[in-house]
């Protein structure tokens, strides 16, 4: 595949990708919407229901690097159509991730009562929480295995088609939990239609990536350890990266739980259900130059590689930037679209700001820089920097968390977890990574700032001002209901979108992207760089 069939190839990725975050976030956001009204009334189903999702994050505790791995290797074998050798790697990864699914959801199911007395729920719903969870834990043992195809087909570049059964995936989840709400049905039944909308893409996604390579073969007598050996050489420091990462993202809601009880979990997720969404839509570009990079990692293409690296972060930060701005002037307006709540709490509000800004920084230092050059040989040097920053983020939270419980009291206490993870990644973002991937990019830290990020804050500065000149204007109450968040909100974005296209994109980039707008249109795109 040549370079710029590469490059058609990233743009298609990304651009599905996109299409599916956008229905993604439309049907999450009533989804989400629905389960908050219906199972909050009683407050710790709603907590109990997002701990197990939350749980569920350290599946990839599991995954030993070995999903990062064979993303990675297939791309690799591609290159050299290694038939057997890729049959050998995806039948070791996927017997060994049987295996390890069977002893964990053993290991959960026996200590399944004490897990439950960990989380503080009540007497009340102890025993049918705690099926539940066994049910939960079946489900997603039984998923884990067929879990490395959609890596599989991100790692063979047709990540598209993976975006594609995603989108199913969504439609699919989404009339079940409609379903259930409209039906009133059991707690028990939303979990078992969720876990079949986990389990179901995975074994199709694992169809169409074999169907692919007709010469690889998934058997249990291809299962070699010596594979697994070498393999794991790459797998260890793929996987520490990958407990950094949970340790990072994923202990907010443990924290919570055990400092401030299961309940403390439902006004949380209100304010970091924004954060969480923004995410889902900017790290889009730095998912889909992953198994890019490791391709050109393959042939060797340095060049390539640093010049993809260098776009993939100033267009992720062009992206990023204008949704930011966006959404942190109407939190408090997203937060009741999101919940149905009709006030939004203090608490609920600061910790939607500030795990925003926390997504917000890892987008302009981290996503890009580490998700290309974990796949590009620097996977050592990725590990330590990773264990530092998460084992930081966990002291930190679990500090701050009880600082603000016993200063501010038990409402306030969320806030804590959420400093927790902006300071860490603030300072090694800033302090170490931004270094690091000025070097890789053969520039200064000045440099690569202002070719990467400057002139799209810059350009952004009006938006800025008219978003808040809008917020806090005396003449009628800003964002006081969902209609004028809608329209001042569509006001603000047109503005800011117009700058970015005339101050922060070349002549010759808005003369491409109006050409490609105008054959999607029928027209030529004439006079689009003007």
């Amino acid at each position: 595949m040549s370079n710029d069939q590469m490059n058609q190839r990233v743009v298609k990725n990304a651009l599905t990708g996109y299409v599916r975050i956008f229905i993604r976030m439309g049907l999450g956001l009533v989804t989400f919407r629905m389960l908050y009204q219906t199972l909050s009334v009683v407050p710790e189903q709603f907590g109990f229901w997002s701990l197990l999702w939350a749980v569920f994050g350290y599946g990839i505790l599991l995954d030993f690097g070995f999903g990062y791995s064979a993303q990675k290797r297939v791309a690799e074998l591609s290159v050299r159509e290694d038939w057997a050798e890729m049959s050998r790697v995806l039948s070791t990864i996927f017997y060994f991730y049987f295996i390890m699914a069977a002893v964990a959801v053993t290991l959960g199911v026996v200590a399944s009562g004490p897990l439950i007395d960990l989380f503080k729920v009540s007497a009340l719903h102890r025993e049918y929480y705690r099926h539940i969870m066994m049910v939960f834990l079946a489900g997603i043992g039984l998923a884990f295995p067929f879990g490395i195809f959609p890596q599989v087909l991100q790692g063979q570049q047709r990540i598209a088609t993976a975006n594609n059964i995603s989108i199913t995936a969504t439609v699919v989840n989404f009339f079940a939990v409609a379903c259930v709400v409209y039906f009133k049905l059991s707690f028990m039944t939303l979990v078992v239609l969720s876990l079949l909308s986990l389990l179901l893409p995975n074994i199709y996604a694992a169809k169409l990536a074999l169907d692919y390579m007709p010469g690889v073969r998934i058997r249990p007598r291809l299962f070699s350890r010596k594979t697994m050996f070498d393999t794991g050489k790459f797998s260890i420091y793929a996987y520490t990266n990958s407990l950094s990462n949970v340790l990072r993202n994923k202990t907010d809601q443990p924290v919570i739980s055990t400092i401030l009880g299961v309940a403390a979990i439902t006004p949380y997720q209100a304010g970091s259900k924004v954060g969480e969404m923004f995410s889902i839509l900017t790290r889009q570009i730095a998912d889909v130059l992953s198994p890019t990079a490791a391709h050109l990692h393959a042939k060797g293409d340095t060049a390539a590689l640093r010049h993809m690296m260098l776009n993939g972060m100033r267009f992720s930060v062009l992206a990023a930037t204008p949704l930011y701005i966006i959404t942190a002037a109407y939190m408090d307006g997203v937060i009741r679209m999101l919940t149905g709540v009709k006030v939004v709490t203090g608490p609920m509000l600061g910790a939607g700001e500030l795990l925003l800004f926390w997504y917000y920084s890892l987008v302009l230092t981290h996503e890009v820089f580490k998700n290309m050059f974990m796949m590009a040989g620097q996977e050592k040097k990725m590990m330590q920097q990773g264990v530092i920053e998460a084992a930081f983020n966990l002291v930190l939270s679990i500090a701050l968390t009880w600082w603000f419980k016993h200063a501010f009291g038990v409402d306030w206490g969320i806030l804590g977890v959420a400093l927790g993870s902006v300071i860490p990644t603030f300072i090694y973002g800033w302090g170490f990574i931004w270094g690091w991937a000025a070097k890789e990019a053969g520039m200064g830290r000045r440099e690569l700032f202002a070719q990467v990020i400057a002139k799209t804050w810059l350009a952004s500065i009006p938006m800025a001002l008219v978003a808040a000149a809008v917020r806090f204007q005396p003449f009628w109450a800003s964002g006081s209901n969902t209609f004028r968040v809608i329209v001042e909100s569509s006001f603000v974005v047109a503005f800011g979108l117009g700058c970015l296209w005339r101050l922060a994109l070349s002549p010759g980039e808005r003369a491409s992207f109006g050409a490609k707008i105008g054959r999607k249109f029928g027209r030529q795109g004439k006079g689009s760089a003007r």
